[in-house]
């Protein structure tokens, strides 16, 4: 039997989810990454793992296709009992995610639509159906960001499912604290990635407009984030609860 932990980190590929991984590997928890598309990458996270003395494995899985979740996790269960010697694991964090800007008043509906089913419908029914394998007092994990504190134009229809995203953990708190499941929200600031196609990393008039509106005076890393995700998967964190932590360095303070 597999004694280790074991971490599903959807979108794990690249940016933030690549960094949790990792993260979690140096904590020494295994990972099942998933991917979208990207599976070289996913493949190299992998490998990076395994360099690091974890079981890990990847899945393809697009979490805005709701009606493949039942496959994907039967895929699941043959990779937790093939690798990892096991048919349940511990943590979930609901990583993946797309990027889209559109002013409010040009927001399309298709636009809506995609952000809606990947930021929310997909996270809502992702850990509905992930529960069945997951661990009694493990934790689930789930992203929003800096935008559903503080208005940047340009944002809205992202930041509000992400604003839906904060409620829903509260009520999976609420839900499954009798499982002694843990649920909390991780919310970056703005962080140099591929994400929304790497504007905050690539654009030098945002990322120093960024910098300056942030009391730490630089735009965010995925070094910044990794790390805190892996402690609320450990032992000292396990009395934190349905509680939103925004890592922005102190955005719009």
């Amino acid at each position: 039997m597999n004694t280790s932990k074991i971490a599903l980190v959807t979108g794990g590929s690249r940016g933030l989810g690549k960094n949790m991984a990792l993260r979690l590997a140096e904590k020494g928890i295994d990972v099942v990454l998933t991917y979208n598309s990207q599976k070289d990458d996913a493949l190299a996270v992998v490998s990076e793992l395994e360099a690091k003395g974890r079981k890990a494995a990847a899945l393809q899985l697009n979490t805005g296709q709701v009606g493949e979740f039942d496959g994907f996790f039967a895929q699941l269960k043959t990779v937790l009992n093939d690798t990892f010697q096991t048919d349940r694991f511990d943590f979930l964090i609901n990583n993946a995610g797309i990027g889209v800007y559109a002013p409010f008043a040009e927001t399309t509906e298709e636009q809506f639509d995609e952000l809606m089913t990947i930021h929310f419908k997909g996270v809502y029914f992702l850990t509905q159906k992930a529960l069945p394998l997951l661990n009694d007092g493990g934790r689930i994990i789930n992203l929003s960001t800096g935008l559903a504190r503080f208005a940047t134009p340009g944002y809205s229809a992202y930041a509000s499912m992400k604003g839906a995203i904060e409620t829903l953990t509260r009520y999976q708190a609420k839900e499954l604290g009798a499982r002694g499941i843990a649920v909390n929200v991780v919310a970056p600031g703005a962080i140099e990635t591929d994400f929304g196609g790497g504007h905050v990393r690539d654009n030098a008039e945002l990322n120093q407009g960024i910098a300056s509106v942030t009391a730490l005076g630089r735009a965010g890393l995925p070094d910044d984030i990794g790390g805190v995700v892996a402690f609320l998967c450990t032992e000292e964190a396990r009395w934190i609860n349905a509680q939103r932590i925004e890592v922005s360095g102190g955005m719009n303070l």
